[in-house]
């Protein structure tokens, strides 16, 4: 029988492992989740956007954000199981990968109401180079 002093909720111990199988599984989880969305904006960029938007250059800009961010979920999953103590990659690459996909896919979308967006794109891939650069100091 537990008494009042006992804690309702136990947190686990804060060892090293812990927090690197915490930052694993999440930069896993992001990594998963962000190629899952790049498959579906993939997609609805071959297929309903063309409803939307009929100019070939912008429908080709969509699909190299969506290329770009479903390589760079590979690389986020490799590092989540490479380097899990390793912060500053997954950081870069999933700051990246929001910042240059996301970017294009709203630029795309209606490019005069989110302008000012257009110097986020290149900040995005220099997070996304970032990343890869600490991947090679795991």
């Amino acid at each position: 029988m537990s008494d009042e002093s006992t804690p309702l909720i136990t947190i686990s111990n804060s060892s090293p492992n812990a927090l690197a199988n915490r930052r694993k599984n999440m930069f896993w989880i992001l990594g998963c989740l962000y190629g899952a969305t790049a498959v579906g904006f993939g997609a609805f960029g071959a297929h309903g956007l063309k409803k939307i938007i009929t100019d070939p250059a912008r429908l080709a800009i969509w699909s190299t954000a969506a290329h770009y961010q479903l390589v760079h979920s590979v690389a986020l999953l490799v590092a989540a199981q490479a380097a899990p103590l390793n912060i500053a990659a997954g950081g870069l690459l999933t700051a990246g990968m929001t910042m240059f996909s996301g970017s294009i896919y709203l630029l795309v979308l209606d490019p005069v109401r989110f302008r000012f967006l257009g110097p986020v794109t290149p900040l995005g891939g220099l997070c996304l180079i970032g990343g890869w650069t600490a991947l090679a100091f795991r």
